[in-house]
């Protein structure tokens, strides 16, 4: 069992990071350019060539949340590493309410903005409330990182735990 529980953790972090990471990319690479010269940016998505990342956050989402529960399931009963795996999932779960309610339907906006009313000046300004709003949103799933590093720290004497378990 002690086994199962740290590859569900390992594997979660793995996870976990790699929307850290692709969160970071966009964020530095794409969405400056884009966001900063809407609508005549919207190439940038649109067409042939354009960019399509979805596919990955639409990918790695689903798994993360059952490696998620998983990792809670199979921590539950360690109570030093329990807060340490539950505030992190509290913080996704937030996380993925917030892009459900605002940051996927406000990019969904701008892609649509080509030949609408909006002056460039009002999406320019939208556009980098959403980025700021999205860099702090980025900052609470670096700490729910950090906190799901500390658990795998967090699991001294869990051998006696075992013998007590069984």
């Amino acid at each position: 069992m002690q086994k199962a529980r740290q590859i569900s953790l390992y594997i979660t972090i793995v996870l976990w990071a790699m929307i850290v990471g692709g969160s970071t990319y966009s964020h530095v690479v794409y969405f400056p350019p884009y966001l900063s010269h809407l609508p005549q940016s919207n190439q940038l998505i649109t067409g042939e060539y354009g960019l399509h990342d979805e596919n990955f956050w639409m990918l790695i989402h689903p798994v993360l949340i059952v490696f998620i529960i998983t990792t809670l399931v199979l921590n539950w009963k360690l109570k030093q590493r329990r807060k340490f795996i539950l505030i992190p999932a509290v913080i996704y779960a937030l996380a993925i309410f917030f892009t459900a309610i605002y940051f996927v339907p406000e990019l969904m906006a701008f892609a649509k903005s080509t030949g609408t009313s909006s002056s460039a000046a009002e999406l320019f300004e939208r556009g980098q409330a959403w980025q700021h709003r999205s860099w702090v949103r980025g900052a609470f799933l670096v700490a729910g990182l950090i906190m799901l590093l500390v658990a795998v720290d967090k699991n001294k004497g869990t051998a006696a735990v075992e013998r007590q378990l069984k």
